[in-house]
């Protein structure tokens, strides 16, 4: 047999099938690397420099925020924490400077009268010419504090006109004359008057016939005092009540119970000093001031000294403005009473107003004005002197206060037929005097 022998033309299709096979084995096996190289190098052998910096970026830029986020929470906390401290100094530099201008506004009271009347003013003055310089007379009030007493300060307001009153202190010892007493302002049209109930017993009185009554809060000691004590008990107690009505602002007529109001004083008072009194005197020299030659022969040559002499002031009714100097007069002459329970008060007031500053003592620098005996008349003018002169009878006091005469009350509605009802012998009963 003969083999069958392939020719040129079939050897190259087998060639050509097998390199087929080849390439396509070769394109398989590198697909297959490829996707294992994918999987385990998704970003390649060769990462640019680009996306290194780019993803670092990208941390730091994350690190960066959350570092800033911490700062700033931290910064916050710090700044509420400064704004606390400052908001607590701030309340503390502001009570400091309250109590600062406290202290400077009490300093300014307590300076010297001269300087604060040089600070109202304004510019010092010149001297004027020969015959024409006046010095200042009337002293500048306080500022009104009415934390002293705030329940007091809403009744004074109420009652006051034009920051003025009449003001009486009482207890059930008084409680006859005091009914005179308010009937007798009341008629005439008097509305600025207000009573200090020293027990309950006067304030049911007063409240019972539309009278302005003021208890004053429990003061043990002093109150005590005031609700069993007689007239010049009570009377030395009203120095220390008084000082609140001035602290607040307001001028004080003070009045003693035993006076009956004929017409309205405050339509008479001058208002130049800080206290406005009546006189226990009972013509111009006692009442106003003389001079009174004292004689002392085994002196030879000089044998006559002279004094200046003045009756009393009456501690019982007197206009005192809220200033300095009267504030200290009140001070003085409640703290003696309290050192001294047996000194008189009207005398001690009197001391303390008139005394001059000497060696160890320092006196009261207060403008005081005498008031017109016959106006502000006291029961020894009239019962001595008017009474038994015509043309003095004819005369119209403002009040009548019986402060020289025990029997009071008698006197007192005595006073009130006289000049209220014209009954002409009304005052002929009594004696000049007293019986003892």
């Amino acid at each position: 047999m003969i083999g069958r022998r392939e020719g040129p033309l079939m050897r190259s299709n087998s060639s050509q099938s097998l390199l087929k096979s080849r390439i396509a084995i070769a394109i398989v096996i590198g697909v297959l690397i490829g996707c294992v190289f994918a999987f385990l190098f998704p970003n390649g052998f060769f990462v640019s420099n680009t996306i290194r910096n780019s993803n670092y970026n990208l941390a730091g830029s994350k690190t960066q925020t959350n570092s800033v986020a911490c700062e700033s929470s931290d910064r916050i906390n710090m700044l509420k924490s400064q704004f606390v401290a400052e908001s607590e100094k701030n309340a503390e530099l502001k009570k400091q400077v309250r109590e600062l201008t406290e202290r400077l506004r009490l300093a300014e009271q307590g300076k010297d009268q001269a300087q604060k009347q040089f600070l109202a003013l304004g510019k010092q003055p010149k001297a004027g010419p020969f015959g024409t310089v006046k010095g200042l007379r009337t002293n500048p009030t306080v500022i009104p504090d009415e934390s002293v007493n705030p329940r007091l300060s809403k009744i004074l307001e109420k009652v006051a006109v034009r920051k003025e009153l009449i003001v009486a202190l009482a207890n059930s010892n008084v409680k006859d004359m005091l009914e005179v007493w308010f009937t007798n302002i009341k008629r005439v049209g008097i509305s600025n008057y207000l009573v200090v109930a020293l027990d309950e017993e006067i304030t049911k009185l007063c409240e019972s016939n539309q009278v302005p009554v003021y208890k004053r809060d429990p003061d043990e000691g002093i109150d005590s005092t005031g609700r069993t004590g007689g007239n010049h008990v009570v009377s030395g107690l009203k120095f220390r009540i008084l000082r609140e009505f001035l602290q607040l602002g307001y001028s004080v007529l003070l009045s003693d119970v035993d006076i009956v109001y004929l017409q309205n004083p405050f339509d008479y008072l001058i208002r130049d000093s800080d206290v406005e009194s009546m006189s226990d005197g009972h013509d111009n020299m006692t009442a106003y001031g003389f001079n009174h030659v004292f004689d002392e022969p085994a002196m030879g040559w000089a044998r006559y000294a002279h004094t200046m002499r003045i009756w009393v002031y009456n501690s019982g009714f007197f206009y005192i403005r809220p200033t300095i100097p009267a504030i200290e007069l009140l001070d003085r002459v409640a703290t003696r009473l309290s050192n001294d329970p047996n000194s008189w008060d009207q005398a001690v007031f009197n001391e303390e107003l008139f005394y001059p500053s000497h060696p160890g003592y320092d006196g009261l620098h207060a403008a005081r004005r005498t008031m017109d005996y016959y106006l502000f008349m006291n029961s020894k003018v009239l019962f001595k002197t008017v009474r038994n002169d015509p043309s003095l009878s004819k005369i119209k006091p403002v009040i009548i206060h019986v402060n020289y005469h025990p029997d009071k009350l008698p006197r007192m509605k005595a006073v009130v037929e006289y000049y209220i009802n014209g009954k002409q012998d009304a005052l002929k009963p009594f004696p000049n005097g007293s019986d003892w």
